[in-house]
């Protein structure tokens, strides 16, 4: 975070929100309450009026949940004023536009409110993947326009992106940071490129989950479930794309990966286009990765059991000592000889590899060896692999082994690393990149990552957590394995890597 500024904006603030749906109400919210004076303004005929009503019932609301005194919602109320026509903004300090994400349409926006507001007001865009020096291009004092990037539902969202264009100038970025602080965010700042901090740091989660259903790994629920319980996150990547709606999450993939050039990295896949044209969009139409009920419930099909045989004698791989520690640890008998027995069943770790490769390497029987991930492995959830080889016999022993306990044991087709290994290293590289960007700080893209996407870790943390050796190996084994530059590692995890340094740590 930054030092607050020598020139601190007026107080009592006066502030001009311009779009009244639930994004710039939101802001309209968060404002009011923090003591300013917001005047709302819409291109709808009565949107403002109706904006104030709703939040006169949010107030309310909240009143009655003992979240707001009266007196409080009162007083927050009584700074809220619509607005007929933009001329009223007259005398703000301050506008952010949440108008719709279209760059002529804030471009028009911004001019025509050059010819009515002071040449000092700041002008900020609250555009979520628009480029804030496009929009400021051609105005008369570009200098002013910023990025002050909110995300939805705003109050509950405590995270706001400050983005200052090439001709911005730097006192409006730091006067930006100091107001989203005051109103009870944590404000960090972001370079002018595609996506900033969080919808940048975000491709990595659904891109790369798409991924693995591309290849046939696994079905959508058994990656959702995977990714929720051994990765920890909220929801998995099918569940939050028809959540969020492809209608949304698709034309972003696709606006992220052209705007740099078809990074791989960013490439999106075809699934996700065809249900968009085929209006399969998500809960909001009722069916998209699932389907759901008409309250808007998911209907989920009942869980195949799977075959269970009690395997006579196990061997485990210790390519990876510290992998197969943790098997060890969790009571398993293994047998102790350095190679498998004639019929015992062979489990391997891999480590960004794939079964197949694991077999290979070590010269095991493969109709006999199957894979775990024993890196993102969880005591209630384990995730086997076969290889196109495996004896479903085989198979059954070590689901009876590692079901033994109760865990739910999801089994995935040959992967280079698997599917929690390669969608968190995924994220994880990514993060790493925008901090060899210089995009943000490091600190602060942790932390936006995790208020802004929910994710269990900030990536550059979760990165230090499995370790970035770790990190860098099944980056670049994945890579090797598949050619596929969308794998190679980033600079910055690289070095970091074979110095032992953290992924946190900014170079002075």
């Amino acid at each position: 975070m930054s030092e607050a500024v020598s020139q601190p904006l007026p107080s009592p603030l006066t502030v001009g929100i311009i779009g009244c749906g639930v994004m710039g109400r939101g802001i309209a919210q968060i404002a009011a309450l923090a003591g300013a004076r917001v005047h709302l303004a819409d291109g709808f005929e009565g949107a403002a009026a109706a904006a104030r009503d709703t939040l006169a019932t949010t107030f309310d609301t909240l009143v009655n949940k003992g979240k707001l005194t009266p007196d409080a919602a009162s007083a927050a109320l009584s700074r809220l004023h619509p607005c007929a026509v933009l001329s009223e903004l007259a005398d703000c300090d301050l506008i952010v536009e949440a108008i719709v994400e279209d760059l002529a349409a804030k471009k028009t926006l911004f001019a025509t409110l050059e010819t009515i507001v002071s040449s000092t007001t700041i002008l900020a865009s609250n555009t979520s993947s628009l480029s804030v020096t496009s929009i400021a291009a051609g105005l008369q004092h570009p200098r002013r326009v910023a990025g002050f990037h909110f995300f939805n539902p705003v109050p509950v969202m405590k995270i706001v992106e400050v983005i200052g264009g090439i001709l911005t100038d730097e006192q409006i970025v730091e006067q930006l940071l100091v107001l989203g602080q005051q109103w009870g965010h944590t404000a960090v700042r972001a370079k002018d490129t595609p996506g900033f901090i969080v919808n940048h740091a975000g491709r990595g989660f659904g891109t790369e989950g798409l991924r693995v259903l591309s290849e046939g790994v696994t079905a959508i629920p058994t990656l959702d479930r995977i990714l929720r319980d051994t990765a920890g996150f909220k929801l998995g990547p099918c569940e939050l794309m028809d959540m969020t709606g492809l209608d949304v999450s698709h034309p972003v993939m696709e606006s992220i990966y052209r705007q740099y050039f078809e990074e791989p990295r960013f490439r999106p896949q075809g699934l996700t286009r065809q249900m968009l044209v085929a209006g399969l969009l998500g809960k909001k139409t009722g069916r998209g990765f699932y389907q759901y009920d008409a309250a808007g419930k998911k209907i989920t099909e009942p869980a195949i059991a799977l075959p269970q045989r009690t395997p006579k004698s196990v061997w485990l791989s210790r390519a990876h000592p510290a992998l197969a520690e943790r098997l060890l640890a969790a009571g398993h008998v293994f047998e102790s000889s350095e190679r498998p027995s004639a019929e015992a069943l062979c489990i391997v770790t891999p480590l960004g590899q794939d079964c197949t490769a694991c077999v290979v390497s070590e010269g095991l029987d493969a109709r006999r060896t199957v894979a775990i991930d024993a890196l993102f492995d969880s005591s209630v959830h384990h995730v086997l692999m076969t290889n196109p080889a495996t004896d479903p016999d085989y198979l059954a022993q070590a689901c009876s082994l590692f079901g033994s306990n109760g865990a739910h044991i999801s089994v995935i087709r040959d992967s280079a690393g698997l599917v929690a290994q390669r969608v968190v290293a995924h994220i994880i590289n990514i993060a790493c990149e925008i901090a060899q960007q210089g995009i943000a700080q490091p600190v602060d893209i942790d932390r936006a990552v995790v208020l802004g996407l929910g994710y269990p870790h900030g990536p550059l943390a979760w990165g230090d957590q499995l370790g970035a050796a770790t990190v860098l190996h099944i980056l670049t084994t994945i890579q090797q394995q598949t050619g596929d530059a969308r794998y190679r590692p980033s600079a910055w995890l690289q070095r970091r890597a074979v110095l032992g340094l953290s992924l946190l740590y900014q170079e002075s």
